[in-house]
């Protein structure tokens, strides 16, 4: 598992930046009232600190004279002031809660809303410059706000304790105070000398953990091809070498956190000595009440705390920087994405017409594929796409799509509602079948009956029943591809868009059964692009484009003209 430097400055920036989006969106307001509150029940806490030194003192000290009245007073106190600081810390955790929710819910939202916007989370994920994005939108994300918004929130108290407590620290002792200040900035340089490996093998980790957990999510996908393949060995090879890896990582791991542990540890348990050890030959000397030392241990350890906020939270701020940097790449990773293509080939939404102008494609290694294209495809016209190789018809039907070509000229076709663009690998989202069958944007007067009717001639092997349309299942793992494939087919005849093209399929449907469809769309006026295999029969068809190896390319009428 490669180790990999995380650039703390862009980090900070993201980091900043991420925070002022949020206050300032329109979500703000709220955000920032449940900030004001947090500061406000902080502020309470540590002056309910303080007064509970003072009671804590004087208690100690009536215990130490033997003055029951005394002892029950400050009993009461006591109970009174640790039931305040018991309210207002539930409150205040509550609101913290609320306004972390609130954080994640706005920034998860923005992410998703990016993410899924004109194809970015296709770039991002064909560009393989963003490892999992997904785990880093759910997981990531969740992580960012709640651990954020904590160590604010703990910043702020140390903060306040810090103010609070050195002049409570200062009054008993001068020296203690000095004490406490050195005794901190020791132990923050050296937690950080020790610890600072860990950030980039926490970095290391998450990737590792995302990467073992999309392979197993893999192998349950494909289980039955894995089976019939007699693959598991091999699969299983591949997991253990991935935990391997990820078991390896965290023995890393393991060592800098005992490294750690061994510093922080002592360095905690000398805080109890210090301030004891400072005070007590002034109380021997008799200057000092014995409540002093008791007040003085807990002022020491109060402040020593505030200013030792690196030592107690190390690994929690180590976690937190990996967060935080990979938030940061995701955001980077999206924002280029979603940035213009470098490509020429221009698309342009034209009502009703699907035509290529002057277009040329390259491969990725700038090899010519398709030279100076310009054709109209008529409506209510069936035309096959094939040619010499497959690389032509495969970077034309990418085109088409809007997906990134390498090449220039321009591409006219409907709106998308217009528009169909069948894969060889269809995905349905999980729902209804009539939510599959019939879009909410593309209403149809089709009743069940006719569109069970539709489905039986297509082909489907499956019993279908009225009930079934609207059962909510996840039918992309219910059907088998070729079911799949048919109830696309479906949905294309049921709302009758002006073109649907397809990819390869002759060899999904079959001679016999593409027939039929071709009969269907010609049935319903839909205009039909194919992007076929060299060899798919070409009758049924009214046109042909036919490409060659040299990038030129022919369109043979076989029934209608361009």
């Amino acid at each position: 598992m490669s180790q990999q430097r995380i650039p703390l400055k862009l980090t900070a920036t993201r980091f900043v930046r991420a925070v002022r989006i949020f206050m300032t969106s329109d979500v703000g307001r709220q955000a920032r009232l449940l900030l004001f509150a947090l500061v406000a029940l902080f502020g309470g806490i540590s002056a309910l600190n303080v007064v509970n030194s003072y009671v804590g003192r004087y208690f100690m000290t009536a215990i130490a004279e033997k003055q029951t009245a005394e002892f029950i007073r400050q009993a009461i106190l006591y109970t009174g002031a640790f039931a305040a600081s018991t309210i207002v810390s539930v409150i205040a955790r509550l609101a913290e809660e609320r306004l972390a929710l609130l954080w994640r819910e706005f920034l998860t939202r923005r992410a998703i809303g990016i993410y899924m916007t004109n194809g970015t989370f296709y770039r991002v994920g064909v560009r393989g410059k963003l490892s999992h994005p997904d785990q880093r939108i759910a997981e990531d994300i969740k992580a960012f706000t709640i651990t954020t918004l904590s160590f604010v929130l703990m910043l702020l108290n140390s903060a306040l304790t810090i103010l609070t407590f050195s002049s409570v620290l200062w009054l008993i002792s001068p020296l203690l105070f000095i004490a406490a200040v050195v005794y901190a900035a020791f132990g923050s340089y050296m937690t950080i000398v020790l610890g600072r490996p860990l950030i980039n093998l926490n970095h290391d980790q998450l990737d590792g953990e995302a990467a073992f957990r999309s392979s197993l999510i893999r192998v349950r996908e494909n289980a039955e091809s894995i089976v019939i393949a007699g693959e598991e060995q091999r699969h299983a090879n591949l997991l253990l070498r991935q935990f391997d890896a990820l078991a390896a990582n965290f023995r890393r791991i393991i060592v800098v956190n005992r490294n750690v542990g061994y510093f922080t540890t002592g360095y905690n348990w000398m805080i109890q000595i210090i301030p004891v050890v400072i005070i007590a030959p002034a109380f021997f000397r008799g200057d000092m009440e014995f409540g002093v030392i008791t007040q003085s241990a807990a002022a020491f350890a109060m402040l020593v705390g505030a200013f030792s906020f690196i030592v107690r939270q190390f690994n929690s701020i180590s976690n937190f920087a990996t967060v935080v940097a990979r938030i940061s790449s995701l955001l980077e990773a999206v924002e280029e994405a979603g940035k213009a293509s470098t490509t020429d080939v221009e698309v342009v939404e034209t009502e009703g017409k699907l035509a290529y102008e002057q277009l040329t494609l390259a491969s990725p290694t700038q090899e010519t594929l398709l030279k100076n294209l310009s054709m109209v495809v008529p409506t209510d016209t069936r035309l096959i796409v094939a040619g010499e190789g497959e690389a032509a018809g495969t970077a034309l039907f990418r085109a088409t799509a809007g997906i990134g070509a390498s090449g220039n000229g321009r591409i006219h076709r409907p709106a998308r509602e217009h528009m169909r663009f069948i894969a060889q690998r269809p995905y349905f989202a999980p729902g209804t079948l009539r939510q599959i069958l019939v879009p909410t944007q593309r209403p149809t007067e089709e009743s069940d009956d006719q569109i069970l009717a539709l489905l039986e001639r297509l082909g489907l092997a499956r019993p279908l029943t009225s009930s079934d349309l609207d059962e909510d299942q996840d039918w992309s793992s219910m059907l088998s591809p070729r079911e799949q494939q048919l109830i696309v087919i479906a949905s294309v005849l049921i709302t009758a868009p002006s073109y649907v093209v397809l990819e390869k399929a002759d060899t999904i449907f079959g001679h016999e059964l593409l027939a039929e469809i071709l009969r269907l769309l010609a049935d319903r006026k839909i205009a039909c692009v194919n992007f076929a295999e060299a060899d798919a029969p070409r009758a049924g068809y009214d046109a042909v484009l036919e490409y060659h190896a040299d990038g030129s390319w022919r369109w043979i009428d076989q029934g209608k003209r361009p």
